[in-house]
């Protein structure tokens, strides 16, 4: 009731203390961040291990069952399943939500680090992450033109994913589509056969003729030299000469029993736009920073990033996440206005007193 009087005899102060309140709720509703999802940790953490060229049955055995064995003497596990496909492993661990994803998460790496010795030998590094729910695309981009896909994808990657990857906020951009340049040497069974070589021979010998090493220092009077030998392979015709074994002293090289081509890498994924193969980039954010922020700063450098591309290769967005945001907060606004309009009428309908109603009108926003 003291401050209902104050207001009452001193309107200027109660119109200040008000107009104080609009600003501040102005500048705080300015300040707010904008997202599809509250920030949310889900106690969640997964192994993902590959065993390429296994089977799914060799895979369970050897990998997946080890892990889920080291993984179950870790205490607040409330579920453990996991997918086993072929070459691959991915164990999913479920804990309470009372434990904290973080612990949870190195007390799993530490179980599985004590177990790597067990795994086969062919065996990647297994990857244990923690689930995030602010790792999900927000922005889906297409690089398209006349150009082969492994023209793309080299444009992809050296002129479009580069440049965005140091947009504030920016997490990971992982390409779909694309086709890597790979340099693939075709053996001929019946010329292997015929010299009396294992493949295994012929892997060998380009693992080691195709290295570099460092040659140490050589010290002189005026000062230290670094050394280094120069072994990798630079083109295609040097990789036919590789000498892979000798037969009665005759040296045998990759052409004596194949051939090198300059091809791509074989195709896992696939995308299309226009009815025509492209190459999609997907473009993640980092933890805990703000969508549409993120999504309007890698436009904003995308726009940099056109003038730079070659003649007849573009980009376009394809999937948005922030304008189904965006969309949303404008009908929120939208609600908020309606219903202080249809609260004025109701007043004005019960009171039939347009200063009464004129009073609620300027309180409902206020208030909000």
């Amino acid at each position: 009731m003291i401050l209902a009087d104050v207001c009452v005899r001193r309107p200027v102060f109660a119109t200040m203390l008000v107009g104080s309140l609009i600003v501040a709720g102005w500048f705080s509703y300015q300040s707010l961040g904008l997202d599809l999802m509250p920030k949310a940790e889900m106690p969640v953490v997964t192994v993902t291990t590959t065993l390429p060229g296994a089977g799914q049955e060799e895979v369970e055995a050897q990998v997946t069952k080890p892990i889920e064995e080291a993984i179950n003497t870790v205490s607040g596990i409330d579920e453990l399943r996991s997918v086993t496909r072929e070459g691959l492993s991915q164990v999913i661990v479920m804990f309470v939500l009372e434990k904290d994803l973080g612990v949870a998460a190195q007390e799993v790496r530490d179980k599985v680090g004590a177990i790597l010795a067990k795994l086969p030998e062919d065996t990647d590094p297994p990857i244990v992450e923690k689930f995030d729910v602010d790792a999900t695309p927000i922005l889906t981009l297409t690089v398209f033109g006349f150009q082969s896909l492994k023209e793309l994808t080299e444009i992809a990657e050296n002129q479009v994913k580069e440049p965005l990857e140091s947009v504030s906020g920016v997490g990971a951009i992982s390409i779909l589509g694309g086709r890597k340049r790979e340099i693939q040497v075709l053996i001929h069974p019946d010329r292997l056969k015929a010299y009396g070589l294992p493949i295994r021979t012929v892997a060998q010998a380009l693992a080691k003729q195709n290295v570099e090493f460092p040659g140490g220092r050589l010290v002189q009077d005026s000062g230290e030299t670094v050394l280094r030998t120069l072994g990798r392979v630079q083109s295609v015709r040097e990789f036919e000469n590789v000498v892979v074994a000798t037969h009665y002293g005759t040296p045998i090289t990759i052409a004596d029993i194949g051939r090198v081509e300059d091809g791509e890498v074989e195709p896992r994924t696939l995308s299309r736009y226009d009815s025509k193969n492209v190459v999609s980039l997907i473009i993640r954010k980092q933890s805990g920073t703000n969508t549409v922020a993120t999504v309007d700063a890698v436009r904003q450098r995308l726009a940099e990033v056109r003038r730079a591309l070659p003649v007849g290769v573009g980009v376009t967005v394809v999937r948005d996440q922030s304008e189904f945001i965006r969309h949303s907060v404008q009908e929120v606004q939208t609600h908020l206005w309606l219903g202080s309009l249809f609260a004025s009428v109701v007043v004005l309908f019960f009171l039939g007193n347009l200063r009464s109603t004129l009073i609620a009108a300027v309180a409902i926003p206020v208030a909000v």
